[in-house]
């Protein structure tokens, strides 16, 4: 999931407007998305360990 993270970054800064925004702000929007995709995993996980002790 980083390197996800990190390759979309990377990807940004090579083609899109990241390459026109601050480091600092590219970086917290990198983070914001990192937080965002591992509490996705998380909440994920937890509903297929639910599903799965019900049946």
């Amino acid at each position: 999931m980083v390197f996800l993270v990190a390759a979309l970054m990377l990807l940004g800064v090579v083609l899109g407007t990241v390459a026109h925004a601050p480091l600092g702000v590219t970086a917290t929007v990198a983070a914001v998305i990192a937080v965002w995709l591992g509490i996705f995993a998380i909440r994920e996980r937890q509903g297929r360990r639910r599903r799965t002790s019900a049946n």
